[in-house]
């Protein structure tokens, strides 16, 4: 029994810590999954909850996992894997029957798992859940009962701020596909063969106020006396979708700017800001300054953003302002404002607003005196 009690912790232990971590590697991308749950259930008016609730689940979780790990209140870490696995595996079937969102988010960008998928992950890891669970009260402690909860708070602090370093210095290891290093034109490409979407289509007809669905093979392509009244195609299987398959940014005029930013030779620096409305003034002013100095030394400069245009219409200080979609955006940097410098269509750099060079630092990285280029 002990040798399945050490597997259980393992397995149980490692699961839960890698899970918290990830997460608070980009606290605001598991944000963005409560956000995009919140809006699928009708709950929109939780959204405010999505970053604290996203801090929270990544911290339990990962507090779970290094209780029951290193044995550091081992009662309390295995009493708070067996909740978490008590909730999240009936709510994970629902998720798996309804489908509001494809992709869990259980493991962040690291990973990324269907619905069914973690449904099933869950069904495995709550059997070693359950035989800890049951097990908890013959678990001895390796220190005194005051030393443990130092260490464990002394744990979760580190942790937190661990998360909170990575909200607002950019993420530690980035996931997304719009990595520094990164040819966004590559990211764009299907390779020859790949799988493409299948659908099911279905046609509606009707004849003598009865409606009948037909298939492709037995449609009445060639009787008259049925009426077409509608067709519907339902995708059953996804094909293949490039790493970046939604980057399209545009100027307030309509014009795509798109091929220019991913093969011009020219320095670009996008300020990136999904929201106006949503960044801090301070942050934003700065930003704008920073925009009109590289400008004046031959930096192209664009403040990309989903905003609506009576919001842009608020914003007229000689800076070219663009639109691109909300969730290309969130994709692309986890900050607002965040900043992504493009040469010759590869990601040179990436900086939160917390960590963007100045002007004198742009310049000389184009003159070819290379500072270094820093994503934190």
């Amino acid at each position: 029994m002990k040798i399945v009690k050490l597997a259980c912790r393992i397995i149980i232990g490692l699961t839960f810590m890698f899970s918290g971590i990830v997460k608070a590697i980009d606290p605001l991308g598991s944000a963005y999954k409560f956000h995009d749950y919140f809006h699928a259930f009708n709950l929109g008016f939780f959204d405010k909850l999505s970053l604290p609730l996203a801090i929270l689940l990544c911290t339990v979780e990962f507090i779970a996992g290094f209780s029951v790990i290193t044995g550091i209140k081992q009662k309390t870490g295995t009493v708070l894997a067996f909740l978490l696995m008590l909730f999240f595996t009936p709510l994970t079937f629902i998720l798996a029957l309804t489908n509001p969102v494809s992709d869990c988010g259980c493991f962040g960008d690291a990973i990324k798992l269907t619905n069914w998928q973690t449904f099933g992950k869950n069904i495995i890891l709550i059997i070693p859940a359950i035989i800890l669970f049951a097990e908890r009260k013959k678990v001895k402690p390796f220190f005194r009962s005051g030393k443990e909860l130092i260490m464990l708070f002394s744990a979760i602090i580190i942790f937190l701020v661990f998360s909170v370093s990575n909200l607002i210095l950019l993420p530690a290891i980035d996931f997304l596909p719009y990595r520094e290093g990164v040819r966004i034109a590559d990211q764009m490409v299907v390779p020859e063969g790949a799988a493409s979407d299948v659908y099911a289509t279905t046609f509606i007809y009707e004849k003598e106020g009865t409606r009948k669905e037909f298939t492709l093979s037995n449609y009445p392509a060639n009787d008259s006396t049925w009426k077409f009244i509608e067709q519907k195609s339902v995708l059953v299987k996804k094909g293949y979708e490039p790493p970046v398959h939604d980057f399209r940014i545009s100027t307030l005029k309509g014009e795509d700017i798109t091929e220019q930013l991913i093969s011009g030779q020219n320095y670009a620096l996008l300020m990136i800001t999904k929201k106006l409305g949503e960044a801090d003034k301070k942050h934003l002013t700065a930003g704008f300054e920073l925009g009109k100095s590289v400008l004046i030394r031959g930096i192209d400069f664009y403040v990309v953003t989903a905003s609506g245009s009576d919001e842009l219409n608020t914003y007229d200080n000689g800076l070219m302002f663009c639109s691109a979609d909300e969730t290309t955006l969130k994709t692309m940097i986890r900050a607002n404002p965040g900043y992504i410098l493009i040469s010759n269509g590869t990601i040179a750099g990436k900086w939160s607003w917390a960590t963007v060079p100045d002007a004198d630092w742009f310049v000389k990285y184009q003159s070819g005196n290379n500072p270094g280029v820093m994503n934190k």
